[in-house]
């Protein structure tokens, strides 16, 4: 059985990402692991609490030989406007949720609105990338 582990997110800094997903976020170290064999390349992934079979690589932007300096520029281009990928956060009452992270500072671009789906709402982390969290209505009953 194929099954979800890991999905990965560019940043600009890994210790500012991991300030952002742990302590506004409340997201859990999964592994934090610098190997000097590779350059001291380092691994560095969260995930929400209660689900310790999902994380999210925080992965800096590389070099040469791994990315060319166009590519890496390219990245950064799509990131700043929220277009290099999106993770999507689930939740039992997104208001209380939006609070409670206002309250930690995260900046919403979008606060809650209702669409067809449920409630839904946007933010995004200090590198650009686009999060969405969201209360998922039972179209089940739809």
């Amino acid at each position: 059985m194929i099954k979800l582990s890991t999905a990965q997110l560019w940043v600009h800094d890994q210790e500012e990402a991991l300030a952002f997903y742990t302590q506004k976020l409340g997201m859990e170290v999964r592994a934090d692991v610098t190997l000097p064999e590779l350059g001291n390349f380092r691994w560095l992934t969260v995930g929400p609490a209660g689900q310790p079979d999902i994380s999210i690589v925080l992965m800096a932007i590389p070099g040469p030989p791994v990315m060319d300096a166009e590519t890496a520029d390219q990245v950064r281009a799509l990131m700043a406007k929220g277009f290099a990928g999106t993770v999507f956060l689930t939740t039992d009452d997104v208001h209380a949720d939006y609070e409670q992270l206002k309250s930690r500072g995260v900046e919403f671009t979008e606060a809650p609105e209702e669409r067809p789906y449920g409630i839904d709402s946007g933010f995004r982390d200090p590198s650009g990338n686009s999060l969405r969290l969201t209360q998922v209505r039972d179209l089940s009953t739809v």
